[in-house]
């Protein structure tokens, strides 16, 4: 049974009550003060506390997609948590995914099946969204994704149109499912467009971690995952093969939330010939070390140095600013990041263009960013160039 299936949820949910019904029935013969009866109130204690954990967590898992199968739970990887999946290795870790069949390749349902929401009804009304997996070249890594397609993309007028692109990163540990189910990317999208307050966008929902269970923090491992190639590189070229989408950066733009939303700020400003807009919710503006990214720098000479240039503070104090828009959201109180966000923006400075967007009172949650989603979706169509260009144009 896979880890966020209904049934094992249900089976665990059922041995965790008939512990109860037994720690119940069982206890009055374990009421003496010997061993065994010492032993045997600490196992059904133990025991029934265990089924209702695991039922406890198996419920959030399933809600929120944390993890989506047992070999991101267990990090069942080659060299784990570091290495990438091979092009032959058909592990459910890192499936298989050949480049000669394409760099976007059609998925199974990933959770999109239990979305709530999306829209519905024939495509050049109501658009739809996908499920794929993306496949980078270089790194030899293979990413699901949803991706939105708005209803302009079905409709004749529009057959050799272009879109802009917005990559939507979620936060970590997750997924593209949070971004369909609690962030309501594709929802909130579809009703700006309907309601003219958008300009059509193809959104691409992906998730930061390109070697999960490690967080890989958009950046490129020495030796490791190649991250910031993955999604300064490979997404674009993987997505231009595939759709009609603009091929000037003007069009393209990275939208995130905590984890996500400090991706796509180091994104656009190392990579202004990628993308030109980033939204930001609730990011961090700096890269560390931690447990669950493991030495993202390496050990060489030049470690200080990277470590150094993922410091987007240090990066406006001491090299050439970016000629890109960002928008930053966090809230006066509740947020932890707000001092940081205050420093940020008021050391951003021409070329670069910073705007902000403080709540009074939000956490770090979904309640706050699909608070915040409208606003940034809206920022972000206003920041976009629609593409000039046309399929089929030299």
């Amino acid at each position: 049974m896979g880890l966020t299936s209904r049934s094992l949820l249900y089976v665990m949910a059922a041995a965790a009550v008939v512990g109860v019904l037994l720690t119940l029935w069982l206890w009055p013969r374990f009421a003496g003060r010997g061993p065994r009866a010492l032993l045997g109130r600490l196992g059904m204690l133990a025991g029934t506390q265990l089924t209702v954990l695991a039922t406890l967590g198996l419920a959030v898992n399933a809600n929120f997609q944390f993890y989506t199968s047992w070999h991101e739970l267990l990090g069942r990887y080659d060299d784990a948590p570091a290495a990438v999946g091979k092009w032959a290795d058909a592990g459910a870790a890192a499936p298989a995914g050949d480049p000669t069949k394409g760099l976007v390749q059609p998925s199974g349902p990933e959770g999109l099946d239990t979305v709530h929401g999306l829209p519905k009804g024939p495509p050049e009304l109501a658009g739809k969204v996908e499920t794929v997996r993306i496949v980078g070249r270089r790194s030899r890594v293979v990413n699901p994704a949803y991706v939105y397609l708005p209803p302009q993309y079905f409709q004749p007028q529009y057959a050799r149109q272009r879109f802009p692109v917005i990559v939507a990163l979620s936060g970590y540990p997750g997924g593209t499912f949070l971004l369909a189910q609690h962030l309501r990317v594709p929802q909130t999208a579809a009703a700006l467009i309907r309601a003219g307050r958008m300009q059509p966008t193809v959104i691409v929902m992906l998730r930061p971690t390109i070697a999960p269970p490690r967080d890989t923090q958009c950046v490129d491992v020495p030796d490791g995952p190649q991250a910031e190639t993955f999604f300064t590189r490979e997404v674009p070229d993987a997505l231009r093969s595939h759709y009609r989408v603009g091929h000037d950066p003007g069009g393209w733009g990275v939208l995130g939330y905590s984890s996500g939303g400090s991706c796509a700020l180091q994104l656009v400003m190392r990579h202004p010939r990628t993308y030109t807009s980033a939204a930001a919710l609730s990011p961090d503006f700096r890269v560390a070390n931690d447990p669950t990214t493991g030495n993202l720098f390496g050990d060489g000479k030049d470690r200080v140095r990277r470590r150094q240039e993922h410091d987007l503070l240090w990066r406006l104090a001491h090299l050439p600013v970016p000629q890109v828009n960002v928008l930053v959201g966090t809230s006066r109180t509740g947020e932890r990041n707000h001092p940081a966000a205050r420093e940020f923006l008021d050391a951003v400075r021409p070329p670069m263009r910073a705007d902000a967007l403080v709540l009074d009172h939000g956490s770090h949650n979904f309640a706050t960013w699909r608070r915040e989603l409208p606003a940034a979706l809206r920022w972000m169509s206003s920041s976009l160039t629609f593409p000039e260009d046309v399929v089929g144009a030299s």
